[in-house]
């Protein structure tokens, strides 16, 4: 062993399980960056004709910062980005915001982003590996149906099967992609 390795290898031990890890103001960057993507993707929108709630990347960004980030930083970079969207900033979908946006008819789903990064990043805590990823991120999506699907219901004022055929089944196979997607990339916790 040449005299080198010994300090290379305790540099790479000191950085990557003492310092980043342990790092606060890592960990909020963090949340800050996956609240970004996640009005980045936001933008990535296509509007149906027949319900309120538009196709859009936000439901990628919310799994994948379940699966990088864990159960508390993935919940607090969805809850971050819905703050920031009631108090007027453009982030949701179409450029949005406000508070009378985050309390129509996809609050429901906005809801549904932070408990389901939560439960994302819990079951990656849980089972870690590549495979994982992909129950998690099912799990989380259907999470955001459960709780967006059910608000939609109320505040529309209509059945459950309705909402299902306004809020569900529209974008059943988009999101199963997402999560696949979402699932297969190999996401390191951060």
């Amino acid at each position: 062993m040449s005299r080198h390795q010994p300090w290379s290898r305790t540099l790479s031990t000191l950085v990557s399980s003492r310092i980043l890890p342990r790092s606060r103001v890592l960990t909020v960057a963090l949340v800050v960056a996956f609240a970004a993507l996640t009005a980045v993707l936001a933008q990535v929108r296509i509007p149906l004709f027949f319900t309120p709630v538009p196709i859009t990347g936000q439901t990628f960004a919310v799994l994948l910062a379940g699966l990088a980030l864990g159960t508390r930083a993935g919940a607090a970079s969805q809850a971050l980005y819905v703050a920031a969207g009631a108090v007027g900033l453009p982030v949701f979908q179409g450029g949005q915001g406000g508070w009378s946006y985050v309390t129509g008819p996809t609050l429901g789903y906005l809801v549904g982003f932070i408990a389901a990064a939560a439960i994302v990043g819990r079951l990656r805590t849980r089972q870690p590996g590549l495979l994982f990823g992909i129950p998690a991120a099912l799990a989380g999506t259907a999470i955001i149906y459960i709780f967006g699907v059910a608000w939609l219901a109320y505040a529309l004022g209509i059945g459950l099967g309705h909402a299902l055929a306004l809020g569900l089944f529209p974008f059943l196979i988009g999101d199963a992609l997402k999560a696949l997607l979402a699932g297969l990339v190999p996401v390191p916790r951060l």
